[in-house]
């Protein structure tokens, strides 16, 4: 028998539906106003609220994101309004709260989970591997797997151990798995969206030392993009998107590189050399057109990451435009991570992560004729 979830707060209590609507309501008033300063926590919190909204069989759960609203405060107010029983709090048992989920999407549900920190994720891994990436391919098709595993990730916020990691390269690296990761206010709210609405199991990595970011966003605005199904709306899964124009060299980065990767084009300009910055997005499916036509003009790239370089997302971006671009390319391509080793202390972060000095003599280095 497939569990019964109730669809609005009113069936245990904690809130009526008019009030769960009267919230919905004041909260598309307030953003019908226009553009808005808006953080990238909010964005992701509004996208969960509209998706539950939408569809009463998306549900979220996981450590702490019920009554605290999560440690991120990404969670903050699902509860109150959807009740406990759409939005909840499980044991600390990463492994158990993947196995339930895929439990639930096989009976028809849209479970978005969250790891609370990346490396948290890790007792989880198994679970992830062996059943959330195959489940569709080893039953021929008939089961679909709708869930979104929702991992904070990367560094920038002195965590200490376990709390900050670049894991992206171990999803990416597994048959069946979609890895998205926003780097703006704007593809927050849109890309988390479009994972919930998926078919198939999206791990969405989210940049933290983005959260408290702000953009000036109209959420109203895509939120009815969205809810109308419009081009518009929908265009980020296997897009990559052009960050800032330039003509002399490419700089891919994706996720909490990208603020990075922008800062070091703004220097560049200074020093009157025009770089192009292209945001990958969604990681899986990687967008090759985008990518390599920027390459291919400029003729020259360096990849930007967080990440260990070794067998990493960056190594694939250089092999794939190596392949892809070899003729056009004035230079070999250059690469900017995070260094070899396990990840550092609070006090040297900095050392450890793509800074724009580091990106700056990666573009020095491109062999450039004077």
């Amino acid at each position: 028998m497939s569990p019964t979830i109730t669809t609005s707060s009113e069936a245990n209590g904690n809130v009526s539906a008019a009030t769960a609507r009267a919230a919905a309501s004041a909260a598309a008033s307030a953003e019908a106003a226009g553009p808005q300063p808006v953080t990238m926590a909010k964005a992701l919190n509004t996208a969960l609220a509209d998706a539950m909204h939408a569809d009463s069989s998306v549900l979220v759960f996981g450590e702490d994101v019920g009554m605290l609203g999560g440690v991120f405060r990404i969670t903050d107010g699902l509860t109150a309004t959807f009740g406990e029983q759409r939005c909840f709090d499980t044991p600390l048992a990463e492994s158990g709260i993947v196995g339930m989920a895929v439990g639930m999407a096989i009976n028809g549900m849209r479970p978005v989970i969250e790891m609370q920190f990346d490396a948290f994720a890790y007792p989880a891994f198994e679970q992830i591997v062996s059943h959330v990436a195959k489940m569709h391919n080893r039953t021929k098709g008939a089961v679909k797997l709708p869930m979104v595993i929702r991992i904070p990730y990367g560094g920038g916020i002195g965590g200490v151990e376990h709390h900050c990691d670049s894991s992206e390269s171990y999803y990416a690296h597994t048959a069946g798995l979609k890895v998205y990761t926003p780097a703006t206010v704007a593809d927050g709210y849109r890309m988390l969206r479009e994972a919930i609405d998926s078919d198939d199991p999206v791990v969405f990595m989210e940049p933290k030392k983005m959260y408290w970011t702000k953009d000036s966003v109209d959420l109203g605005e895509l939120r009815r993009l969205h809810t109308e199904g419009t081009t518009a709306g929908r265009t980020s899964e296997g897009r990559a998107a052009v960050a800032r124009p330039g003509t002399d060299a490419t700089l891919i980065a994706y996720g909490p590189s990208v603020p990075t990767a922008l800062a070091a084009a703004e220097a560049a300009a200074l020093e009157g050399r025009s770089l192009e910055v292209i945001d990958v997005r969604t990681i899986v499916p990687f967008d090759d057109d985008t990518v390599c036509a920027s390459v291919r003009k400029t003729g020259r790239a360096v990849v930007i990451a967080e990440a260990h370089g070794f067998a990493s997302v960056s190594s694939e971006i250089v092999a794939r435009v190596q392949e892809r671009c070899f003729h056009y390319l004035a230079a070999p391509i250059r690469r900017v991570t995070g260094f070899d080793v396990p990840y550092p202390a609070p006090k040297l972060e900095k050392y450890y992560l793509p800074g724009v000095d580091r990106i700056l003599d990666a573009v020095d280095d491109l062999q450039w004729e004077n």
